[in-house]
């Protein structure tokens, strides 16, 4: 089949940017999921703020600025932005959500127009997105499609030289990092001061006096090398994480979770197994003091997430989107 992406960016990327520290998830989700696509046998383009048109891996990518080709697809994809189909012709059309678009929101954003026009299946990533979305805006059809993490992170070797009282947060500082500092200043540190914080740098004063410390932000490879000396990832939620590809990662290279479980966060975990999801702010402090006192409980949540290594693939989520786009 002939699939293509319809992407526009305020800023340049392709294929080559994947691990960069400018691409958010949107971006890495067209690049793996194309990736896949392709190797599966299907003639994939991207037309997207792409540098220039030219053949990447065997991927065609044309900017989207001067795109003016007649080819009809059997399958097109837009990022977030329906008005984005009137640039091809394809069989089928399908728009992949990443908010909690209300219906407001969804008219003031210009989109109502181009939804009756091109009348486009919905793709959402989550059951907390599903729920959340209105239905008044999926009526041309909907299904769900999880994420999985850049390749990179599969491929990674563990190791065992983590620091058994280091905690993390990887996750952008507007998703409740004020939450997690004011949870660790006032009820982690105290009752456990040898932990240390390694957060997303922030405008917020970040007290050292607590074991909070900035972590380098840059490639893939920087935030691999954080989170395989990391004991915990500490990452209470938003109510904007759609899907949240920073547990994910953080699965992958086998650091236990603790959440409050907000938006979609209470999805990417299994209580006991994979991590904790706490019921209040309590909880969530206690559960990150036990993780760091009871080697054998971390062990075992570790062990866990050692077993269900590379499960979560691209290719799995390529088979799934073909079987659901039938």
């Amino acid at each position: 089949m002939k699939i293509c992406f319809l992407d526009k960016t305020e800023f340049q990327y392709n294929s080559n940017d994947l691990y960069s520290y400018k691409l958010r998830g949107a971006e890495t989700v067209i690049i793996n999921l194309a990736n896949e696509l392709n190797n599966l046998g299907h003639e994939i383009f991207i037309i997207s703020n792409c540098y220039k048109d030219e053949k990447i891996n065997n991927i065609l990518w044309k900017n989207i600025d001067n795109y003016n080709e007649n080819i009809l697809y059997d399958i097109c994809i837009a990022n977030a932005d329906i008005g984005l189909f009137d640039k091809v012709h394809a069989k089928k059309k399908i728009l992949f959500s990443h908010s909690l678009q209300s219906l407001e929101k969804f008219i003031r954003k210009k989109q109502l127009l181009p939804y009756i026009k091109h009348k486009p299946i919905v793709v959402t990533v989550s059951e907390y997105h599903k729920k959340n979305r209105s239905k008044l805006i999926s009526l041309f059809g909907q299904f769900s499609l999880g994420w999985a993490v850049d390749q990179i992170f599969i491929n990674t070797e563990l190791n065992n030289n983590i620091d058994k009282n280091l905690s993390i947060f990887t996750s952008i500082p507007d998703r409740n990092l004020d939450l997690l500092l004011k949870l660790w200043i006032e009820h982690i540190f105290p009752n456990y001061p040898q932990g240390k914080l390694l957060i997303t740098p922030t405008s917020n004063k970040v007290y050292k006096q607590n074991n909070i410390f900035l972590r380098e932000t840059g490639a893939k490879s920087q935030l691999i090398k954080d989170l395989l000396k990391s004991k915990i990832l500490l990452l209470p939620g938003h109510k904007a994480e759609l899907y949240c590809l920073t547990a994910e990662e953080a699965k992958e290279l086998c650091v236990p979770i603790i959440t409050l479980g907000i938006g979609s966060l209470s999805e990417r975990i299994t209580h006991g197994k994979t991590g904790f999801i706490a019921k209040n702010h309590k909880e969530f402090a206690e559960y990150t003091i036990e993780l760091f006192k009871n080697d054998k409980l971390w062990l075992e949540i570790r062990n866990n997430l050692i077993n269900l290594r590379g499960s979560n693939n691209w290719n799995n989520v390529a088979k799934d989107f073909l079987y659901k786009t039938k």
